[in-house]
């Protein structure tokens, strides 16, 4: 079982106009086997979070804690994040032109469990996971992203999580961009991954990536503070009323 702890996290970045706070005391615990949905609307804080877990140096933290069963990981690399178990699907996934997803693939599992998986079975699992994903088996020889149309691009990301099997799966915006069947499919892959083990924090200003999931609990972020927690109904509510109306109720 793992466990991450946001205590007060504050974070903030350099903009030609100076110092702008982006994250004002985010507090946030996940368990194995919860899955948490962070919405919000744009410019409210979401990725910011994920990328300040992640490790991008553009976020500076200035105070607050992010333990990883109860290690501190903002005192860590961003390699050493992963390797202690966490995994970010980015929403705008990069390209890494001259290397294969089978070979990016295999490499990243060697690096997190010590040695190299054996490579018939890892084959078989990859096909596996592609098939369960609607991926032609040429990706895997192509190099990772290269020419990848957007839908192809966040179905990648899904494919990494099922390989990779990380503690806790950081989505960032990852229904953004597809069409209806592709969100079917990715979210069929989410379900595959999550289990008692593993835990999920999905960032979301919509809920189509949702509706295929068991969500335990929703956090709303507004003017970067979580202003409002709730289990899964308040998604529907969400959908109904929009992010204004929550926004007004928490004023009165």
């Amino acid at each position: 079982m793992s466990t991450l702890e946001i205590k007060d996290l504050h974070v903030h970045v350099e903009t030609k106009e100076g110092i702008k706070p982006i994250l004002k005391g985010a507090t946030l615990t996940v368990h194995s086997g919860e899955t948490h949905a962070i919405m919000g609307p744009n410019g409210s804080g979401k990725s910011t979070l994920a990328y300040t877990l992640a490790g991008h140096p553009k976020y500076v933290v200035d105070s607050g804690e992010a333990l990883l069963d109860g290690k501190d990981i903002l005192k860590m690399t961003p390699d050493e994040r992963a390797k202690a178990g966490l995994f970010l699907a980015m929403q705008y996934p990069v390209e890494i032109p001259g290397v294969s997803m089978t070979n990016f693939l295999r490499t990243a599992k060697t690096e997190i469990d010590g040695e190299a998986p054996g490579i018939r079975q890892w084959a078989k699992d990859l096909s596996a996971a592609m098939k369960r994903l609607k991926m032609d088996p040429k990706f895997a020889s192509r190099s990772v992203n290269e020419g990848f149309s957007g839908g192809e691009k966040k179905k990648s990301e899904i494919l990494q999580l099922l390989m990779l099997k990380p503690k806790l799966a950081l989505l960032d915006e990852t229904d953004s961009g597809l069409d209806v069947d592709a969100v079917k499919t990715v979210a069929s892959g989410i379900k595959a991954y999550h289990n008692a083990d593993n835990a999920l924090i999905i960032i979301t200003h919509n809920a189509k990536i949702l509706e295929g999931l068991q969500v335990d609990y929703v956090h709303v972020l507004d003017d970067a503070r979580i202003v409002r927690t709730g289990d899964g109904s308040l998604v529907n509510e969400i959908i109904e009323e929009g992010f204004t109306a929550l926004k007004e109720d928490e004023a009165k």
